[in-house]
């Protein structure tokens, strides 16, 4: 049960403000399609893209286990992150 928390807290937060939420923010702003209606489709979408991410782990869990996967994806995500901030930087 820790580490089900763990992971909710983690996918929780890291959706928070994501492009993927303010998408559905605006549809539902949008007002032509039902409040309901985009909670269901966004939610069977983040289900489906979930379980794809989970079937891409388990696999890539027994084919590239001698790697230390939480390494790169850490350092994947400071990439993108200093790409971010370098981005925002040179923008202005």
């Amino acid at each position: 049960m820790k580490y089900a928390m763990i992971v909710f807290a983690s996918v929780f937060l890291a959706e928070l403000g994501d492009k993927t939420q303010l998408a559905t923010l605006l549809f539902s702003a949008e007002g032509k399609i039902h409040p309901a209606l985009v909670f269901a489709a966004a939610s069977v979408a983040l289900v489906l893209s979930t379980g794809i991410a989970v079937a891409l782990g388990v696999m890539a869990e027994r084919y590239l286990h001698a790697l230390p996967l939480k390494l790169i994806a850490g350092s994947g995500f400071i990439l993108i992150g200093a790409f971010t901030i370098v981005d925002h930087f040179s923008a202005t």
